[in-house]
């Protein structure tokens, strides 16, 4: 027997989902004391914040294919 997937549509965009994910995670290391953990959500933090640049980029009308 073969599982369906669920699907679902999303309400916002990539970008918006990941520069709100970058808020939190932000929000969540300002909470927390030096150390590894903050570190790591920080980290986590820019990474969301480079994908909803990248992506914004990549779907600009300026942006041509190669040649």
């Amino acid at each position: 027997m073969q599982q369906q997937r669920r699907r679902f549509e999303q309400t916002l965009s990539l970008e918006e989902r990941l520069a709100q994910e970058a808020k939190r995670l932000r929000k969540e290391a300002a909470l927390l004391p030096p150390g590894k953990v903050r570190d790591e959500t920080i980290r986590r933090a820019r990474q969301a914040e480079t994908g909803a640049h990248m992506s914004d980029w990549l779907r600009s009308p300026g942006l041509s294919a190669p040649t």
